[in-house]
């Protein structure tokens, strides 16, 4: 999984690596397409209106969905020999993000997700808020998550918060994205062939 500032291009950089090596790739996101998926993008785009706990819940039943549908879900690529990359994973969500849910509903549900299927690397390109605010703003993309820097900051700083807990345990690697498009690529390969291999 890969998500953080710039994450579009490291995951199309990574897909083309695991190809040259061999390996069929499947890119992933979420929230997805399916029902409970549109739901969530309409909540978060201010269409429709929730509490928390609602989104919570519909956030939950769409990972699960995602991860364990019998014929589109996660665990079914792997077995049918699938390598996956997956924006949003794991500690990355909209709920979380959101402030919807707290850092311990995240815990819970990610020992249930884990129990299903358990990613086998994540990391999160960490930059800056200052300038990822600035980014936002620029591309116009997420602006309905962070409408002002501080809700930035804070988010950014829930995110690190939850990786110095979990971190180890998830496999998470926070690779610093003040850098050049291919030193971070460079970065991430790395790991990730010392990590995998040749599996």
């Amino acid at each position: 999984g890969i998500d953080g500032s710039g994450k579009s291009t490291q995951i199309n950089l990574l897909k083309e690596m695991f190809e040259k090596h061999g390996w069929e790739v499947l890119l992933e996101s979420e929230p997805t397409n399916n029902p409970v998926g549109k739901m969530i993008q309409e909540v978060m785009t201010g269409k429709i209106t929730l509490a928390n706990e609602s989104l919570a819940a519909l956030f939950l039943a769409n990972r699960l969905e995602h991860i364990s549908n019998p014929i589109n879900g996660l665990n079914q690529k792997l077995k049918n020999g699938y390598n996956i990359i997956s924006s949003r994973y794991y500690f990355s969500s909209y709920a979380f993000q959101s402030d919807a849910v707290p850092l311990k509903w995240l815990e819970e549900s990610g020992e249930l997700c884990k129990s299903i299927l358990k990613a086998d690397l994540t990391f999160y390109l960490n930059i800056d808020p200052e300038l990822s605010y600035e980014r936002i703003i620029k591309r116009g993309k997420q602006v309905e998550l962070f409408e002002n820097k501080e809700k930035l900051v804070k988010t950014h700083n829930q995110y690190l918060n939850a990786f110095e807990l979990y971190g180890r345990d998830e496999n998470i690697f926070i690779i610093n994205a003040e850098k050049s498009i291919q030193e971070i690529h460079s970065e991430i390969w790395s790991i990730v062939e010392s990590k995998l291999g040749n599996a």
